[in-house]
């Protein structure tokens, strides 16, 4: 597998403009890879996450090898979007509701991964454009060696002590950023509460940030006392980060909540390796990939019929133990995104 999201060559062609000439042995010329676009976070910091695990499965199973690009979730789609005229890639892998505005966008076409059935009709679109791949939640860490208790509400948030200590990703950009934005909306009851809360929660907030998954280091350090992030990938860093804790804000209520927010996966209209996509998604989905979910990733397996009982599986589900579930309205989500983003734009001067 290829690395360098940003450095490898195929990947180094997809930001020349135009879109011509990178040569021969790239992936619109290689007929042995398959090219995945990704949101940030199953790939591990040291070599040892789910992705390069699977992909390294894969490589060996197939012969086909694979060229990996990440980003934040909305940056991937909106690179897709760019190139539609031009495929690059052949799988995009993003989380809610960015994967539905890919399929609104005609970017995704039909393909049902082998185990597809075995994932929840939440998991997958009716229309059978993607599938979930690996669950997940949404989530806050914390830095448990400055902060000996986790905040606990909102409302601790906006204590002085986190003035330029906290930070979250941009809404509208990374999937966790708009996570941020969407449970605010859900935890205070509206569009305008919540917006009137992160406006007051700029006062501590850093500023903007394209990756979630770079802030966890930087809470495990101490340059930071919470930021956002997801249960998968902030679990999956507590292995190489020990001063790394996961949290979930709770409401007036007093009850801490969350949402499912999967990494789901879809082949890529006109992918230049449709049938090298194909078989990368049902690698994915096998039973052998997704029993390394919770052992290698962190995270949860999207086939219901997989039912892990090793170690890191009994941990996360005693971190979800307590907190209440909500599904968010995604369809509205998706069709109101825009609006919603520009919305928290004008509130924070962001």
């Amino acid at each position: 597998m290829r690395t360098k999201p940003l450095l490898s060559l195929t990947a180094l062609c997809l930001l020349a403009l135009p879109l011509t000439a990178c040569g021969t042995g790239t992936a619109a010329s290689d007929e042995n890879v398959v090219t995945v676009y990704s949101a940030d976070g199953l790939r591990g910091e040291n070599g040892d996450g789910w992705y390069d695990q699977v992909f390294e499965d894969f490589e060996k199973e197939t012969g086909i090898e694979v060229e990996y690009v990440e980003g934040g979730s909305g940056e991937m789609v909106q690179r897709v979007a760019r190139e539609k005229n031009n495929p690059q890639a052949d799988v995009l892998v993003t989380l809610p509701p960015f994967i539905q505005q890919a399929d609104t966008k005609g970017l995704l076409q039909k393909y049902a991964p082998k185990g597809a059935d075995q994932v929840d009709d939440a998991g997958k679109a009716a229309n059978g454009t993607w599938t979930a791949v690996v669950n997940n939640y949404f989530g806050f860490v914390y830095n448990k060696k400055e902060l000996k208790q986790p905040p606990t509400t909102w409302q601790d948030l906006l204590d002085t002590k986190y003035e330029n200590k906290l930070q979250y990703s941009t809404p509208g950009v990374a999937g966790d950023g708009t996570a941020v934005l969407i449970k605010a909306m859900h935890d205070f009851g509206g569009e305008r509460p919540a917006l009137e809360y992160l406006k007051k929660l700029q006062a501590n907030n850093v500023g903007p940030s394209a990756s979630t998954g770079k802030l966890a280091p930087k809470v495990d350090k101490g340059e930071l006392l919470v930021a956002n992030g997801d249960v998968q990938m902030n679990y999956a860093q507590t292995k190489s980060m020990p001063h790394l804790g996961i949290w979930f804000p709770a409401g007036a209520d007093g009850e801490p909540t969350t949402f499912a927010l999967p990494y789901a996966a879809g082949l890529v209209t006109k992918a230049p390796h449709t049938e090298n996509g194909r078989k990368l998604l049902d690698h994915l989905l096998s039973e052998k990939a997704q029993r390394q979910v919770s052992a290698v990733g962190g995270g949860f397996a999207a086939r219901r019929d997989i039912e892990a009982a090793d170690a890191d599986a009994t941990a996360l589900a005693r971190l979800m133990d307590g907190v209440r579930v909500f599904e968010p309205d995604w369809t509205d989500i998706e069709e109101n995104l825009t609006s919603y983003v520009d919305a928290w734009k004008a509130a924070t001067g962001s």
